[in-house]
């Protein structure tokens, strides 16, 4: 019978005569500011505000309207998109909320709701769902707020939680009744829970949101599948089209009316509580053959909410009837059920994959959503993020977007934030990934940074002398070649040589009276920056007596034996370095701050400018927007399936440095178990002819140079096709941001290989060989001897017996052409000197790889020993055997002793030399050595001039 309605109601008002509540299915910010939704309200024409990823997306994805908001936000703080989303829906929340503050109060808190969901991406996550229902409901602060969490099995305890804690829950996504009599059980046992300890129930409000229309949607689709095939049952089909969400959604109200009769829910009643009510959400029309308002005609009944999209509240306004139906048609409602269980229907089938469809679609919402506010949040902070373009050739970016959107469609991203194995070998990877948290930890105690750098700078010293190796030392470089001397600091130098000319040279550099020195050290047993420690502080006391230590700082991990050492030799500092973080991605850690405080680098504007990037790449960004992940799968794509796995790195001069560093961080994490990215830095750029198809450019551009050559090489090679990324960065400090975007790149990277990007087997291998040949020399006064095979001149050539019968040859020239001549297409080439770093060395190797280059049509290397050893020679030796080495070796004109040992620097260095080598043998390389007799710049022009001839 239909309900009498008052004069001058519409339907719509007149729902509440059957006591259901019509709830909008909508929320924009626009629909809350200009008085629509208040108007809406106050006709009553609705009695509550739900919202979804999809409907905030839509909002937030067009317009400009939440504009001023970001740009005030983002003025002030550095967010992730994802937080920002959150500010951005909280204040339209807490708006909408103040609008149906009214119906709150007038129902006693039985409507006057506006609904907030939980994190799609939590669906699954009984506890972060739980924690993030308190945190918004915290953030949120108003008694008319329903926190949404969807029905899946892992979020039923969830529920339970939340509702213990005397949170309003609107439990969203129940297809079937077995769902329904699960969140059913949540929530009396949640209110049971808040009676045992005293809770006010009365306060506690809960509907579950039983979907309706997309069941249809999904059994017609069935049932005409089957008619149109000739199914026997043809006719009994038909009769259930349309029918079978109706018949579902009353037998679920059927349960209600049972529960509510149980002595249990009388219990519950008595202390206060509020019934959890029945909302029909999915009540638009999906098949254009029914009735535009059916799904709300047909499921009216007491003690429920049905919420509406604008289109279907429209229309029920202008020609619904209302009537309760719920409670009609129940024993026809269970003859549909029981003729679509006869039949096959297979209901429970089709409600389990509505669920999982339901959950993976506001996943995908929440992604375009996210995606919209990072495209946002990226336009509106213009110049204070660098900025990445990319020029690919179509195969290339197809594999890259494919590869991006499984990363999207996994949820990878947010896999590798929480620090899950899994996302590589799922071995030991959790336990190195701290340099996520690190810069929001370092801003964190910034000041313990500043108190130093005050008391550097008070303390008047002119040089900062940094000894390291590896991770230790590329990154600080990075930071003096870029930024320089500062005012008032001293010039900071980084050794990280065994090469006793070296050594000698930067004893010179400084004055051990008026010098800091740092030495840095993980483990605090790396040989390295074991033994310039021991010269340089043997130095320092002979010159400062028992005030050395007050000239000395140290950046070890807790517990090392350097940290032992500093304790006892009254080192001035000790700074802990973090035993999750790796070597190689510690430069944003006390690794790459101490000394860029030391020398004067601003560090808390330094870290802001990190927050930036590390905010971008944040889990809450979509990989196809995301820098880090965009960067790492084209990396990954690249060389796994276009055989492009040589990253050739250009850089603008002011920041060229920056490549040694990415050098390293990408060979030394990605080149192991034969599979590997093989960075080439600083190879001068040459035509598109002095390439193959084995290369991705990345060209580093500081705006504010204007490198028209650079520009116009690098136009070229795309012009050619040739893959080119660009990154644009507007001010030197920018490559703060640039050192977490290569971070998180070369892990996605690793996952793109399935490798383990944060260890180092190779480099391992070269230490214990070195070990060996060390420890001879202790025990015997001498290294094992050695016997070149070939000697011409001042040049003496050495390999091993497989090698040697490849390349052997009777001239110098000869030698060196046959062992170029086993260069293949895609192979790369690398110089390996172990002589001292200089201008004129460095200019020597410059001019032999463009050399090589240009004759071969070949990616080139060059590396100065060690420290090419604890950065490329990793790839070197576990990476692809791809590589053609020649390493260089020769007489030192000098020595220098290391205090505390029987053996000295050209020892030291020879070994390490000879330890490298080996393990190339071992690893059945390429490899020759070639051996400088005498003076080094003789037997370099003598080993020019056979090169030449060779090649």
């Amino acid at each position: 019978m239909t309900a009498s309605v008052p004069t001058g109601s519409n339907p719509l008002q007149a729902l509440a005569t059957v006591h259901q509540s019509p709830w909008l299915d909508f929320i924009r910010r626009a629909f809350v500011e200009d008085g629509s939704l208040a108007q809406l309200v106050q006709s009553g024409d609705i009695r509550g505000v739900t919202s979804n990823p999809a409907i905030f997306e839509k909002a937030m994805g067009e317009g400009t309207e939440y504009d001023p908001q970001m740009r005030d936000i983002l003025a002030h703080e550095t967010l992730s998109p994802g937080a920002l989303y959150e500010r951005l829906a909280v204040t339209d929340i807490q708006a909408a909320a103040r609008v149906l503050a009214p119906v709150y109060e007038q129902t006693k808190g039985r409507d006057g709701f506006v609904s907030l969901e939980v994190s799609p991406y939590l669906a699954r996550d009984e506890a972060g769902t739980a924690h993030e229902a308190a945190r918004l409901w915290a953030d949120v602060n108003a008694p008319n707020l329903m926190i949404k969490i969807p029905a899946t099995p892992q979020s039923i305890p969830a529920i339970r939680q939340t509702i213990a804690a005397g949170i309003n829950v609107n439990v969203t996504l129940i297809f079937s009744l077995a769902a329904y009599r699960d969140v059913v059980e949540a929530w009396l046992s949640g209110l049971e829970d808040l009676k045992a300890r005293g809770g006010d129930l009365s306060r506690v409000a809960s509907v579950a949101s039983f979907f309706v229309s997309r069941i249809d949607g999904k059994i017609d689709a069935a049932i005409d599948r089957r008619i149109n095939a000739g199914d026997k049952d043809a006719r009994s089909l038909r009769d259930l089209r349309g029918k079978v969400a109706i018949a579902n959604a009353k037998m679920a109200y059927a349960y209600w009316q049972e529960i509510m009769q149980t002595p249990r829910w009388k219990a519950l009643e008595d202390a206060g509580a509020q019934t959890q009510r029945l909302l029909w959400a999915s009540t638009g029309t999906k098949d254009k053959t029914y009735s535009d308002v059916l799904y709300v005609d047909t499921l009216i009944g007491p003690q429920t909410v049905n919420t509406l999209p604008p289109a279907t509240l429209d229309a029920f306004r202008d020609h619904g009837t209302v009537s309760e139906t719920l409670t009609k048609g129940v024993a026809e409602a269970r003859a549909v059920m029981d003729s679509a269980e006869r039949l096959g229907l297979d209901l429970n089938t089709v409600t389990t994959t509505l669920l999982n469809d339901g959950v993976s679609a506001f996943e995908d919402a929440f992604d375009a959503l996210l995606g919209s506010v990072a495209a946002k949040q990226i336009a509106l902070m213009g110049t204070k993020l660098t900025t990445l373009k990319t020029s690919l050739p179509s195969d290339l970016q197809s594999a890259l977007d494919a590869g991006l959107e499984d990363w999207r469609k996994a949820g990878t991203i947010r896999r590798l934030w929480r620090k899950d194995a899994a996302v590589w070998t799922s071995q030991s990877e959790a336990d190195w990934v701290n340099w996520l948290d690190v810069v929001d930890e370092r801003l964190a105690h910034v000041e313990e940074l500043e108190a130093f750098q005050a008391e550097v700078r008070a303390r008047g010293f002119q040089q900062v002398l940094l000894m390291g190796m590896g991770g230790s030392s590329m990154g600080p470089e990075v930071l003096a070649m870029t930024f320089g001397k500062h005012e008032g600091f001293g010039h900071l130098y980084v050794l990280d040589s065994t090469d006793p000319q070296q050594v000698a040279a930067f004893e010179r550099k400084i004055d051990p009276a008026h010098t800091l020195f740092i030495v840095a050290s993980k483990s605090g047993t790396t040989l390295e920056p074991n033994i310039m420690l021991a010269y340089f502080h043997d130095l320092a006391k002979r010159a400062l007596k028992d005030k050395a230590g007050a000239h000395f700082v140290a950046i070890t991990d807790p517990g090392s034996k350097l940290e032992a050492l500093a304790k006892e030799e009254g080192f001035w500092k000790i700074f802990a370095g973090d035993p999750k973080i790796g070597g190689r991605y510690s430069i944003l850690s006390n690794f790459g701050l101490v000394p860029a405080a030391a020398a004067g680098v601003p560090v808390r504007l330094f870290l802001e400018d990190a927050l930036r990037g590390v905010r971008l790449c944040d889990a809450s960004v979509p990989p196809a927007l995301n820098p880090g992940v965009q960067l790492g799968a084209l990396m990954g794509v690249a060389a796994t399936q276009l055989g492009r796995d040589k990253l050739s790195i250009i850089a603008t001069p002011q920041i060229a440095d920056f490549g040694a560093w990415l050098e390293q961080l990408v060979a030394e994490s990605t080149g192991k178990h034969g599979k590997g990215i093989i960075p080439i830095d600083n190879e001068t750029l040459g035509g598109p002819n002095r390439y193959g198809h084995d290369r991705l450019f990345v060209y580093l551009r500081l705006s504010t140079e204007h490198r028209h050559e650079q520009d116009e090489a690098i136009a070229t090679l795309i012009a050619a096709g040739q893959p080119v990324v660009t990154i644009n960065l507007h001010s030197k400090r920018q490559i703060a941001q640039e050192f977490f975007r290569w971070e998180v790149a070369t892990a996605v990277a690793g996952a793109f290989l399935g490798i383990d990007p944060f260890d180092q087997p190779d480099v391992e291998s070269t230490k214990v060989e070195t070990r060996k040949l060390t420890e001879a020399y202790e025990k015997t006064g001498a290294l094992p001897a050695q016997t070149p095979f070939a000697e011409f001149g001042p040049l003496a050539f050495f390999t091993d017996p497989d090698n040697a019968a490849a390349v052997k040859a009777e001239s110098a020239s000869a030698i060196l052409k046959a062992h170029f001549d086993r260069v293949q297409p895609g192979d790369y080439v690398a110089l390996l000197a172990f002589i001292e770093r200089n201008r004129e060395t460095a200019e020597w190797l410059q001019h032999t790889r463009l050399h090589v280059r240009n004759a071969k049509t070949i990616a080139t290397s060059t590396g100065f020993g060690p420290r090419f050893l604890h950065s490329t020679g990793q790839a070197y030796k576990g990476g692809p055997n791809t590589g053609v080495f020649l390493q260089i070796t020769a007489d030192n004109a000098r020595d220098l002793p290391v205090p505390g040992t029987s053996y000295t620097f050209g020892v030291v260095e020879s070994a390490q030399a000879r330890g490298d080598f080996d393990v190339l043998s071992e690893r059945k390389r390429r490899a020759l050595r070639v051996h400088i007799r005498g003076d080094l710049k003789q037997g370099l022009a003598a080993l020019a001039a056979a090169l030449h001839d060779a090649l």
